[in-house]
């Protein structure tokens, strides 16, 4: 019995040493959602002058020349396809619902595109499904690590396809329900509808600005800070994501830690009750033997 109880209680206490790492864990978690989503909103109003910015370009320098320049012909030149993921487990099925999305759409495409993944756990499961990854980015952990990674990204994207080519990028973001689910987003060429409903926005003052300089270099460094919107937007709510599909994890970690404590807790002082009985038991039982010895003496 004594043995017995002894591993009970280092069992429950082991537990609740696991519980108050799960707590804190859904707390960072918390915490991480709040500061991605922050990062995504103070990005839109950026993002809104960005995109004006390029529809006035494009407007300015012509259907042609803008298809030319603008890395909008999407032919059938080089390809590239960016997969956002995570480095840490504890998220669920965050990497495989990604990783699955993009495999799908690889499966269908005449070439072979240029492959990246962001996170070793995405990774892992492109390779599994025999998918010739090219590159490999470390998944930032802060919202101040996401723009030297955009930066790493672009600069393989720059010198490996260029901004002629077709750019595809796969992502987690929280639907309505807090749930996360894939998207995917053509980054370039842009497309016709883009090209339709900014080219053709109303400037939101009265004075219209102009282009000075090069219009060629305005126009591909425009392009170039939209697609960097676009990938900082989507790393941020990947990773909002990510920290939403780990506290969903460890809520239902907690639940089971809890339910098995309670049932560790009632097993020990079932366990303790008996020994108390038993113990009483012996008193009695002996104090009953003298009682007896005594009566015949």
């Amino acid at each position: 019995m004594s043995e017995t109880a002894v591993g009970l209680r280092r069992k429950i206490r082991s537990a609740g040493d696991l519980h108050s790492v799960v707590r804190a864990m859904k707390a960072m978690a918390s915490s991480n959602i709040v500061r991605y989503e922050q990062a995504v909103q103070a990005l839109e109003e950026y993002a809104q002058s960005v995109n004006l910015g390029l529809g006035l370009a494009l407007r300015e320098a012509g259907r042609q020349f803008a298809a030319n320049a603008g890395g909008m012909a999407g032919g059938g030149g080089a390809m590239g396809v960016i997969v956002l993921g995570s480095d840490q487990g504890l998220v669920g099925q965050f990497n495989e619902a990604v990783a699955e999305q993009a495999q799908k759409f690889l499966a269908g495409l005449p070439q072979t595109p240029v492959v990246w993944a962001m996170g070793e756990r995405v990774q892992g499961f492109l390779q599994e499904a025999d998918l010739d990854v090219a590159g490999l980015f470390p998944a930032p952990n802060t919202v101040e690590a996401i723009t030297p990674l955009i930066g790493r990204i672009l600069a393989e994207v720059e010198s490996r396809l260029g901004y002629d080519a077709q750019v595809h990028l796969f992502h987690n973001c929280q639907n309505a329900s807090t749930q996360c689910v894939p998207r995917h987003l053509q980054l370039l060429p842009l497309d016709r509808g883009w090209r339709q409903r900014y080219g053709s926005m109303a400037w939101p003052t009265k004075s219209l600005p102009e282009i000075t300089g090069d219009p060629e270099r305005t126009l591909r460094a425009l392009v170039r800070e939209y697609v960097f919107v676009s990938l900082f937007r989507a790393c941020a709510e990947s990773l909002a994501g990510e920290n939403a599909s780990r506290l969903a994890a460890m809520q239902r970690a907690e639940k089971n830690i809890e339910e098995l404590l309670a049932d560790m807790s009632g097993a020990f002082h079932r366990l303790r009750q008996a020994g108390i009985d038993a113990e009483l038991f012996d008193v009695i039982a002996g104090f009953e033997a003298l009682s007896q010895e005594g009566a015949k003496s």
